[in-house]
């Protein structure tokens, strides 16, 4: 298997935070105006507020992004992961995940959040693969949510 490469944010880059996340989205669920908002703007709404956003490449191409949206000094959620359908399967979500938790780590964070929905199985078991553990989770957050997991340092 090809080597994947991870890379920060870069303009150049910004395409594919929107068209890896908006196909997923609209194949399960519907884009909200808080998706279109972090997709077409993640310098402004994501970077500028202290967060980043993380790319997977792999065989010379852009396949997967995730964010990490700054909640506080101590805190992250991670936001936004997608990987493109041929290359699902070859643990490029697992690698893009954890560079997200090591880049959170670096920063300072004790704890990472995320919110997902059970239709995503896939998605949970590698949050649970990762590390993260499920809580209970607060009304009304995400439309579309209905599981929230953490990850402790």
């Amino acid at each position: 298997m090809e080597k994947t490469n991870i890379h920060l944010y870069t303009p150049a880059l910004a395409p594919y935070f929107l068209s890896i996340n908006q196909e997923w989205i609209e194949r399960y669920f519907a884009m909200e105006p808080f998706d279109i908002a972090q997709l077409q703007k993640p310098q402004e709404t994501i970077r500028d507020h202290g967060g980043e956003v993380l790319f997977a490449e792999w065989e010379e191409e852009i396949v997967g992004t995730v964010a990490l949206k700054k909640i506080d000094t101590t805190q992250y959620e991670l936001i936004k992961m997608g990987v493109s359908p041929k290359a699902q399967g070859k643990n490029i979500g697992l690698l893009l995940g954890n560079a997200a938790l090591e880049w959170a780590k670096a920063q300072g964070a004790t704890k990472v959040i995320l919110y997902s929905n059970s239709l995503l199985a896939p998605a949970i078991a590698l949050y649970r693969k990762m590390g993260f553990q499920e809580v209970p989770i607060e009304c009304g957050t995400y439309e579309r949510c209905d599981i929230k997991m953490e990850y402790i340092f």
